[in-house]
């Protein structure tokens, strides 16, 4: 009784195993094509991903060749995670590495007649590494270890490394489990390895040449697949046979079953559940996925089809009265953050306009009710607000009460170094009433100012964000917050001391012009922008050293010429603007500057294909709403660029909010 109920056990636990993978999205990652044991894997959600990790480790740094396989495989699993991420900014939920290395503990003077060269006598593993007698066929691992051997040439060592003597055959496998927050990836990584001894029979120089010439060992660790012909020079095994082949199946179901452990017996529903889901009962994803046909249909009018199709109800209604919340679908927490997404921002909106920050800089920490009675709040709606700002990660919540974090006073209190608390007001005041127009804006086309505004805006600069000048200098403040969280970048981004002017088109307070001045301290600058966006912008002019590069000039770029320049910046200027609009502002450029200046645009970049650059792709909904442009790839940009003379173009990614492109004019 004792052994069945254990059988039972273990069969649930694969059965757990199987439903799992079934249901988690894996990747493969692999150097090569996948090893004959992944195609028992077919139906389950799975896709190979070659790994581009150049396996240059130092053999002689790992004690143990299973050592130097495992790391291998993970340095695999981890370059196809990272890799996937960064494509597709999400993360698989597992990848697994596998690495196999074939070794054969002989004397290295049995090769030195057949290779011709000298090598250092060795018999134990452990001690230096193996001078290589033949590099990149002797491995410095005591003994030879043996890695995709590609070239006939190394045929005869076969007879010398294999023939009547038994070796080990180690693979490594590292299962690396990934989630995503905030854009960054997390990985946790379980390593293991198994190890088969597998012992030729005496093989003759006429068998070998024969196998060799089957063009079999070509591909494969150790020079043969004892899957195939190669099985004939095989005497024993000792061992998983499937590690051999090039998986370690059954250790790596026993692995999986501890990061998803199968439910206890006594949370299961009473009732026989003996019965393993059969593998063609999943939906196979593996062409599907890849646009290839649909899986064949077979007719069920014959007998033993039907007996078939009972089987396989059945065995999927018992799958389905086994499930417990571990063998559910997926919890879709990534979906629900998306959805309750909204609420963070108007906490933190709400926090910001209240002044909590303010009240909270540089201050001991507060309680709830002090802080209510200063900003004439009601209590419990206070201590609310506070624990979300808490678990938000912008404030400290301890016995003594609520303090800012450091990030808060940095960017959240009004009067920080780089505080966002305009760009912040301004989202919450214009941008969110604007996104509750969105459906409209998508189905127009147009942007919706005239209906949060009620009236229908001509000029979209003149009458929006300059309505007023309470108006105007609140988007001024906003912009400066933005420019100088981006402008150190902008400045360092590409190498800009050739060039010995710039004018800044629409420059607004002259952050990035700051900025730049300190970056080339040879560079004059001139901010160009509206003549009542050069009247306020006298409460943002730098004092300093810098003060004396930086000139201001008001005009119109669509209407007045632009001052005299070698180099041109356009900060989130084209975005703003339809493509013909865009073209009218570039001929400006082009119109003031000579053969070798230069134009630099600093956006928002997408990928050319717009599926990567979750940033930019969520401003173009954006720009729909609030003005008539949209954001750009490169490619794009160029095409905006070229009509004009502007070729050579260079480009930065800087990681944060904005991009830069780098331009040259080459012809009148």
């Amino acid at each position: 009784m004792a052994e069945v109920t254990q059988e039972r056990t273990w069969e649930r636990s694969q059965r757990h195993v199987l439903l799992s993978l079934h249901l988690l999205f894996c990747l493969l990652g692999s150097l090569v094509s996948p090893p004959d044991p992944f195609l028992l894997l077919q139906g389950l959600r799975f896709e190979v991903i070659p790994s581009r990790f150049k396996e240059k480790l130092d053999k002689a740094a790992f004690a143990t060749p299973y050592g130097y396989a495992m790391e291998t495989a993970k340095q695999k699993a981890l370059e196809v995670a990272h890799r996937m991420h960064q494509k597709d900014l999400r993360a698989p939920d597992v990848v697994i590495g596998a690495d196999t290395i074939v070794v054969s503990a002989f004397r290295v003077s049995d090769m030195e007649d057949t290779l011709g060269q000298q090598a250092q006598r060795r018999a134990a593993w452990p001690g230096a590494p193996l001078r290589a007698a033949a590099r990149g066929i002797c491995d410095p691992f005591p003994g030879l270890s043996v890695k995709l051997p590609r070239v006939t040439a190394r045929a005869p060592l076969l007879s010398h490394r294999l023939s009547g003597r038994e070796h080990s055959v180690f693979t490594g496998v590292a299962i690396v489990q990934c989630s995503s927050q905030d854009k960054e990836l997390d990985t946790r990584v379980l390593q293991f390895y198994e190890e088969t001894m597998v012992k030729f029979s005496e093989l003759s120089e006429d068998l070998l040449w024969e196998y060799i010439h089957s063009g079999e060992p070509m591909d494969k660790a150790g020079g043969y697949g004892i899957q195939a012909l190669g099985g004939m020079l095989v005497e024993s095994v000792h061992g998983d046979f499937l590690n051999v082949v090039g998986f370690p199946l059954n250790h790596f179901c026993k692995q999986l079953m501890q990061l998803y452990p199968p439910p206890r017996p006594e949370d299961l529903q009473r009732g026989k559940h003996d019965s393993i889901p059969a593998v063609d009962a999943f939906e196979d994803l593996s062409n599907v996925d890849k646009g290839g046909p649909e899986p064949a249909r077979r007719n069920a009018g014959s007998r033993p089809e039907k007996a078939e199709a009972g089987v396989a109800r059945q065995a999927t209604a018992e799958a389905e009265g086994n499930r417990t919340p571990e063998t559910l679908c997926p919890f879709p927490t990534r979906l629900l953050k998306l959805i309750n997404g909204f609420k963070v921002s108007k906490a933190l909106f709400t926090a910001c306009k209240l002044k909590v920050f303010d009240l909270l800089k540089d201050e001991a920490p507060q309680k709830a009710a002090d802080i209510a009675r200063k900003v004439d709040a009601s209590v419990c709606g206070m201590e609310r607000l506070l624990d979300a700002c808490a678990a938000l990660g912008l404030l400290e919540k301890s016995e003594q009460g609520y303090s800012n974090t450091e990030a808060a006073n940095l960017y959240l209190a009004s009067d920080g170094d780089y505080s966002l608390y305009s760009f912040i007001t301004y989202s919450s005041e214009v941008t969110w009433n604007l996104f509750t127009h969105l459906e409209l804006a998508v189905r127009e086309g147009t942007n919706q100012h005239h209906r949060v505004l009620g009236k229908t805006a001509g000029d979209v600069f003149q009458d929006v964000p300059y309505r007023s000048p309470e108006t105007q200098l609140q988007f001024m403040q906003a912009m400066h917050g933005l420019a100088k969280l981006n402008a150190r970048h902008v400045a360092t981004a590409l190498d800009l001391s050739a060039f010995s002017s710039a004018c800044d088109v629409g420059g607004c307070t002259g952050a990035l012009a700051q900025e730049l001045a300190r970056e080339y301290p040879h560079l004059q600058v001139t901010v160009f922008d509206l003549p009542d966006t050069i009247e306020l912008a006298a409460r943002f002019q730098p004092t300093g050293p810098q003060a004396a590069q930086i000139r201001f000039a008001a005009g119109d770029f669509f209407r007045d010429p632009l001052p005299a320049a070698d180099l041109y910046v356009l900060c989130q200027i084209l975005h703003d603007w339809p493509d013909d609009k865009a073209h009218k502002i570039l001929d400006r450029v082009a119109q003031s500057c000579k053969p070798g200046a230069g134009v630099l645009l600093v956006e928002m970049l997408l990928d050319e294909e717009k599926r990567q650059a979750r940033g930019g792709l969520m401003q173009s909904p954006n720009m729909l709403l609030q003005m008539e442009g949209r954001e750009r790839s490169p490619g794009e940009y160029q095409r905006l660029l070229e009509p004009h003379g502007f070729r050579q173009v260079q480009v930065a990614r800087l990681g944060g909010f904005l991009d830069a492109m780098l331009a040259t004019r080459v012809g009148p």
